[in-house]
């Protein structure tokens, strides 16, 4: 018996990773991925609502920032410890980080030594420190940070992998895709990285640029049409 499959956001991406391999997990194998429609024969039709194919730079802000929900705010810390959210994250193929001028940086975001260099999320210091402050002793404290870092690295070659995964061109499909897009809203499209201080800081939204050039259009630049979250 075959089922259909409707899927939202994230949800649309693990669908076509399951038609394409099953259950097998991205960190199996050499990395090759050969494709096999391990899940295929088992659906029908899939239904995938505002999937992020190509990544989202949103999330990218959220493991920056934190994610607000509610009043509250989760914070990068916390969000590291969720692997989804790796697999948000901009696709490679995306030049979803620029200079001030809007050239692509052509960052690798799947490679932890970014991270390390731009110290973002459980790099960041003031991440660290909150980190510190929370422990009941320093070597705890280290212990706990240096296991976080390794499972962000684990995550992100598991993220690297699952995103490329689904972009490799797939053999002919007998499932039936409906595919549904956003609706449009300004959408976090590029992040600016701006040098400061001697250091390169992340510029999440245009108003945060602190030195604009004439002629450019920062709202252009990192904003596009897609469905904002």
């Amino acid at each position: 018996m075959k089922v259909n499959l409707i899927a939202h956001s994230m949800g649309g991406l693990i669908t076509r990773y399951y038609l394409r391999y099953g259950t097998l997990d991205a960190l199996a194998g050499d990395g090759a991925f050969p494709i096999d429609m391990a899940g295929a024969e088992k659906v029908n039709t899939a239904v995938l609502l505002g999937t992020p194919n190509l990544g989202s730079v949103s999330s990218l802000q959220s493991m920056l920032l934190g994610h607000k929900v509610g009043l509250r705010r989760i914070e990068p810390e916390v969000l590291a410890t969720m692997p989804s959210v790796y697999e948000l994250l901009p696709h490679p193929l995306t030049d979803w980080s620029v200079d001030p001028t809007g050239k692509d940086l052509d960052l690798d975001l799947y490679d932890v030594a970014t991270w390390k260099r731009m110290q973002w999320s459980v790099f960041d210091p003031a991440v660290v420190g909150r980190l510190r402050a929370r422990s009941k002793s320093a070597s705890a404290a280290n212990a706990y940070i240096s296991a976080l870092q390794a499972y962000f690295a684990r995550n992100l070659e598991r993220a690297r992998r699952f995103i490329w995964s689904v972009t490799f061109e797939e053999p002919s499909s007998p499932v039936k895709f409906v595919v549904f897009g956003g609706d449009c809203a300004l959408t976090p499209a590029r992040i600016v990285v701006e040098p400061q201080g001697g250091r390169s800081l992340a510029r999440l939204f245009p108003e945060d640029v602190q030195h604009k050039l004439p002629g450019v259009d920062y709202g252009r630049l990192m904003l596009e049409p897609g469905t904002a979250k």
